[in-house]
């Protein structure tokens, strides 16, 4: 559609952000729904990332999701932050009200839709689930399981100390217990899980996948990677193999868009099968 004098201009800001599938995201829904509007991929280097954010809000721009390696740079640039993005410590999500620069963080949003949408809102109520890594993924799967009313999170890390450092920052502040340990203690732990969330980088095209053993979960237990390019990574082939149910990281990606959309544009979009197939062109399959 042909843009107006009063399009509403939106972004993502990363570098690199070629690899970017939100643009293709948001790009649907602004056919969709006939939005005078853009949302374009924003290649902004660390050392220039608060200079640059001022000069896109000066240009007009409504806002910015935010990807690596600046999530960190965006919560200290904001002024203010959402309940989400204080708990996390990162932010994803630039909105400039009144010349305030706002951050929120959707990750967790992303993370609670998909798991609802996927295994149902109450199926991990009371349950045990375990979270592989220790990143800012990570901080927000915590969140997004808290959400969801597990009683239990254990935080497994090649580097234990980093499990320990996380859960320790998250103590009094959400309601499940919170056990670290290395990927040693796995086997045994194992038993137990309802659910696995994978939050590393492992299992990306070209990056080898992280190999810890599923034989020792439950045949009911679910499997989630972050990962989405590819869509089947090592892990949930794995998964699937075994009969267990798996989730794609690219669900989280879809449902973390959603705030973001209506905070660019004032509509909340639909999650759909036609966006799904959009996103799968993009990524080459189909």
């Amino acid at each position: 559609m042909t843009l107006s004098g009063s399009a509403t201009l939106a972004g993502v800001i990363g570098w690199p952000v070629n690899q970017s599938l939100s643009p293709a995201l948001h790009g649907h829904w602004l056919a969709e729904y006939g939005v005078d509007g853009a949302y374009l991929p924003l290649a902004i280097q660390p050392e220039d990332f608060a200079r640059a954010v001022e000069g896109l809000l000066l240009a007009g721009f409504s806002g910015f999701n935010v990807t690596v390696p600046h999530k960190e740079a965006a919560f200290a640039l904001a002024a203010q932050h959402d309940e989400a993005a204080k708990l996390i410590g990162a932010v994803n999500l630039l909105l400039a009200h009144d010349g305030v620069l706002e951050g929120r963080n959707t990750d967790a949003y992303g993370l609670t839709a998909t798991l609802t949408q996927e295994l149902g809102a109450d199926a991990l109520r009371g349950k045990t689930v375990a979270i592989w890594g220790a990143g800012g993924t990570a901080r927000a799967a915590v969140s997004a399981l808290a959400a969801l009313g597990v009683a239990e999170i254990r935080l497994f890390n090649r580097t234990p100390q980093k499990a320990a450092a996380l859960a320790k920052s998250f103590s009094g502040k959400v309601a499940p217990k919170l056990l670290a340990s290395g990927y040693e203690g796995w086997a045994e732990a194992a038993k137990d899980m309802a659910l696995i969330v994978h939050t590393t980088s492992a299992g990306m095209k070209e990056m080898p996948s992280l190999n810890l053993p599923l034989d020792g979960l439950p045949g009911d237990a679910a499997v989630l990677d972050v990962v989405y390019n590819p869509l089947e990574t090592g892990l949930l082939a794995k998964a699937r193999t075994r009969g267990l149910k798996t989730v794609d990281g690219l669900w989280m990606l879809i449902h973390q868009a959603v705030p973001s959309f209506e905070a660019f544009y004032g509509i909340t979009p639909k999650v759909t099968a036609p966006l799904r197939q959009t996103l799968e062109k993009a990524l080459g399959h189909g």
